[in-house]
């Protein structure tokens, strides 16, 4: 007798991107998600800043306004709806962007109930220069998903793209300060890293251990 097909897993993914260098990974990784079978949620953290702030410095307001026009913004729903989630982001002094922190914060609800615990979480990443903090920044998104009880999920060098770009700990890009778009490298780094997101995600699923699919 044949067994029924079991439903596709879900992938989060959630970014910040003010020059498309960020945006253009979120991009590729959701393409290979479905491509993989996974259902794909894409969804770009909101500025934290007014209008004029923004258009102080070029092309900020500009970017943003065409990207809010294709992605939602991310919700406490999607975030429990997931399967898998990943954060993408640029790096700013070493850190992770405001914005995609002030998502984080805002978290608090799922922390308290366990509503995030046991999905899986990785994180990809941009930096203007090689050493520029993309490990460093990668690595500080660890943080919020151990506090959240997910299973974190790194590249390591399980593909011959993670020894070519990126870091063992997810899929990154050095774009300079003109903000290059990604290199074809850095592309099959984040493709790596999405079809493994969502093996790991249908696993768990498969296995009864994803708690976003528990009645």
């Amino acid at each position: 007798m044949p067994q029924p097909k079991a439903d596709p897993p879900r992938l989060l993914i959630v970014f910040y991107s003010r020059s498309g260098s960020v945006e253009t990974l979120a991009v590729t990784a959701a393409e290979t998600a479905r491509a993989s079978g996974a259902t794909v949620r894409l969804r770009r953290a909101r500025e934290v800043v007014d209008h004029d702030t923004m258009a102080k410095v070029e092309g900020w307001a500009e970017s943003a306004t065409r990207q809010n026009a294709l992605y939602e913004a991310p919700t406490h729903e999607d975030a429990e709806w997931a399967d898998a989630i990943l954060f993408g982001t640029p790096c700013y002094f070493g850190a992770m962007a405001t914005e995609l922190k002030a998502f984080l914060d805002r978290l608090g609800p799922q922390w308290k109930r366990g509503a995030l615990a046991g999905k899986v979480g990785g994180a990809f990443a941009t930096a203007s220069w090689p050493h520029g903090g993309s490990e460093v920044v990668t690595l500080s998104l660890y943080a919020p998903m151990a506090h959240l009880g997910m299973v974190i999920l790194p590249t390591g060098y399980t593909d011959a793209a993670m020894l070519e770009a990126g870091s063992p700990y997810g899929a990154s890009s050095i774009v300079g300060a003109e903000n290059r778009d990604p290199r074809p490298e850095d592309l099959d780094a984040i493709r790596h890293q999405s079809r493994r997101t969502v093996a790991i995600a249908r696993a768990l699923v498969a296995a009864g251990e994803m708690p976003s699919r528990r009645d």
